[in-house]
């Protein structure tokens, strides 16, 4: 049954009920003021640069900001668009200059637009050329990088890997017969000592280091590291190309980043007999001079120097960025079977036919080839070096990585090394791995 409130408990609860209902009143205004300045506290997020690298393999968008952006992208067809809804930030500043970055001959995007698309709200709209697969994702600060947000337009449809090699040695071999004959023909040359290969075709993967967002160490000079490694791949495999039974293909032949897991993958699709890692070495102090060859260590790193070294460059795919949802066999390898001592065996041999080699034309920092854990050598069944040309942090041997007479010594070192190793391994068909 019910029962009457008595009057003098209304009395005393009611100023606390209306204090009650004030409070929350307060707290409702209060929320309601929190999500109205949300869009305009967000537009404090403040977008530091935006970078476009085109490339055949892909083509990378990045904009880096302040703080780490809150994102959704989605895909539309008939044309082909990508579409990117940024909240909390401005449309004005770097965002304006986006659209101008991308320039006519970019393989994938043919139009970059961007607008308000709600209060808040930037969408930036991709409009395409052919079909991509795309990949979004956000970077943590490292190094001089703030926070990152990384789109990477990747082909549906790839070129094939194999008849891409095979165009390559054919431009490269017309080109020997167009060109006028070497303009210092007494000039003693190393490279034409070794006898020329016979056999089958020989393929070499020649993987010029860093690129795109990774400059790699940057000299006294400005020199960058990565500009240097791909002037001196592209000479080693026109000189590779040039040689009988022996073709060449690189792992970029352009401005961009490449995983160091997906340089193993490229040496895998193409059979590759050999991988060669092209560098320019640094350190702390610019006393430090010399090249070096590396190899795969199944143990521990030769060297405190050497495991220094791998670690460095194993921190090239958190500075180029690489999205972390794609697996890594390669990076994740802990286990070395049979296939990979044999194949660590090769590559000392290697190593050491191609150091002998550059050492008739520089200084070597060590006299033997070192190991360590270089995540890019860890093919199971592909002889692979590290080629450290020479220190980019010595400013006389940084002026030297930019000589193109000593690019070419040094190219025409390595193709040299490459042929000895032949003459005392003659090629033999491999049975490959499954490929991963």
């Amino acid at each position: 049954m019910f029962k009457p409130v008595p009057s003098r408990w209304l009395t005393e609860r009611l100023p606390q009920a209306r204090q009650a209902r004030r409070r929350l009143l307060q707290l409702g205004s209060g929320a309601a003021l929190l999500l109205a300045l949300r869009p305009s506290q967000a537009a404090a997020t403040a977008l530091l640069s935006v970078r476009v690298w085109p490339a055949g393999d892909y083509t990378r968008v990045t904009l880096e900001s302040s703080q780490p952006l809150d994102y959704k992208s989605f895909s539309v067809k008939d044309p082909e668009r990508l579409v990117l809804d940024i909240n909390g930030v401005d449309l004005g500043g770097p965002l304006q200059q986006l659209a101008g970055k991308v320039n006519d001959g970019d393989p994938y995007i043919k139009l970059l637009r961007a607008g308000n698309n709600k209060p808040g709200t930037v969408r930036l709209v991709f409009e395409l050329k052919v079909p991509v697969k795309p990949q979004v994702f956000t970077l943590a600060p490292v190094g001089e990088y703030g926070n990152r947000l990384v789109v990477d337009l990747y082909p549906e449809n790839p070129a094939d890997p194999l008849l891409a090699l095979l165009q390559e040695k054919q431009r490269d071999e017309a080109a020997v017969q167009q060109t006028k004959p070497d303009t210092r023909p007494n000039e003693p040359t190393r490279a034409d000592d070794p006898p020329p290969l016979k056999g089958r075709v020989v393929t070499v993967m020649i993987d010029p280091g860093h690129g795109g967002e990774d400059p790699g160490a940057i000299g006294s000079r400005g020199t960058q590291e990565k500009r240097v490694t791909l002037a001196i791949g592209r000479r080693l495999r026109q000189l590779i190309n040039e040689q009988p039974n022996m073709r060449a293909a690189l792992t970029r032949d352009d401005d961009f980043f490449v995983p160091l897991a997906e340089r193993v993958h490229k040496a895998r699709r193409i059979d590759a007999d050999l991988f060669i890692s092209i560098h320019a070495d640094a350190f702390l102090t610019p006393s430090a001079r010399g090249s070096s060859v590396f190899a795969l260590s199944d143990t521990s790193a030769t060297s405190t120097a050497a495991k220094w070294l791998a670690k460095k460059e194993n921190a090239a795919d958190l500075i180029g960025g690489v999205s972390m949802n794609v697996d890594d066999p390669y990076l994740k390898r802990t286990l070395f079977d049979l296939t990979q001592t044999a194949t660590i065996n090769d590559s000392l041999k290697l190593g050491k036919a191609v150091l002998g080699e550059i050492g008739g034309i520089n200084r070597l920092h060590k006299g033997s080839v070192e190991q360590a854990g270089f995540a890019v050598l860890k093919a199971p069944d592909i002889p692979s070096i590290l080629v450290e040309t020479a220190f980019i942090s010595n400013p006389e041997e940084e002026a030297k990585l930019t000589d193109e007479d000593y690019q070419d010594k040094l190219a025409r070192a390595i193709v040299n090394g490459i042929r000895r190793y032949f003459v005392k391994n003659p090629p033999t068909a491999r049975t490959k791995m499954a490929k991963l």
